[in-house]
């Protein structure tokens, strides 16, 4: 079977546009991505995508995310639909993958819940300290799952086909997914890049945890893209219209 990325849109957010290019005037209105990459060894999902809760009007979850957050996801459109919808067992995933534990990246964690999550230690450290309105809602991610807390590169078969790269800056512990396959190498950037013009011309968020690290994590995804890598970016409208949507493969 090899190895596989397929691609999937759990809702949308919508969000000052300054939040994804620092100066940018209005809003903008950009998919929630999750994936779930196929591998001899096992099934990886890389995000959850929004807590279940947030589909539902009536059970205030989304009362507590930022006023100028606008969540937008039907219950078809949740993770677990998801892969249904696609064809995919859930019950077939064998690991979790988070860049980050923002309720957007994170929420659909409970939807595997017998799969540890693998997690950047300096990122569960930062999210348990911080408050619920700095993106962080504790009920996404403080599941009950186990957690497989990592410092660094993590290689998660161990044959270098779907490796946890670190790409600080946008949180103190995002990581990102560098995968290889038959048809070459992707890497899945989550928010370490929110979209292509971030990439392109290193114009960064109005608002990041380290404006130097996140650099450097930009300069690492462009010469992985020198090298040949597609760069998969975290939540960008218009390069999300040419990713072919699960069950047709993206890698």
């Amino acid at each position: 079977m090899g190895t596989a990325i397929h691609a999937f849109t759990c809702g949308y957010l919508t969000m000052p546009y300054a939040s994804f290019l620092a100066g940018e005037e209005g809003v903008l209105t950009v998919p929630v991505p999750a994936y779930l990459v196929t591998h001899d060894k096992g099934w990886v999902l890389f995000d959850t995508g929004f807590n279940p809760r947030a589909a539902d009007t009536a059970s205030g979850y989304c009362d507590r995310l930022h006023h100028s957050n606008k969540v937008q996801v039907r219950p078809i459109e949740l993770l677990n639909a998801r892969l249904e919808a696609a064809g995919f067992d859930p019950r077939r995933v064998t690991h979790l993958v988070n860049s980050h534990l923002h309720y957007d990246h994170a929420g659909g964690n409970q939807l595997a819940p017998d799969i540890p999550v693998i997690v950047q230690q300096r990122e569960l450290n930062h999210a348990r300290r911080k408050d619920p309105h700095a993106g962080y809602v504790a009920e996404d991610y403080e599941t009950g799952q186990c957690f497989t807390l990592i410092d660094g590169v993590y290689d998660i078969f161990g044959d270098g086909s779907i490796v946890c790269m670190p790409t600080f800056g946008h949180t103190p512990g995002h990581q990102s997914l560098r995968v290889t396959g038959d048809g070459g190498v992707a890497v899945l950037a989550g928010d370490a890049c929110y979209l292509r013009r971030t990439l392109d011309h290193m114009h960064l968020p109005r608002f990041c945890h380290d404006r130097g690290q996140m650099r450097a994590s930009l300069r690492a995804l462009q010469e992985l893209q020198r090298r040949g890598a597609r760069i998969l970016y975290g939540h960008d409208p218009d390069f999300w219209h040419t990713v072919p949507q699960a069950p047709a493969r993206v890698l």
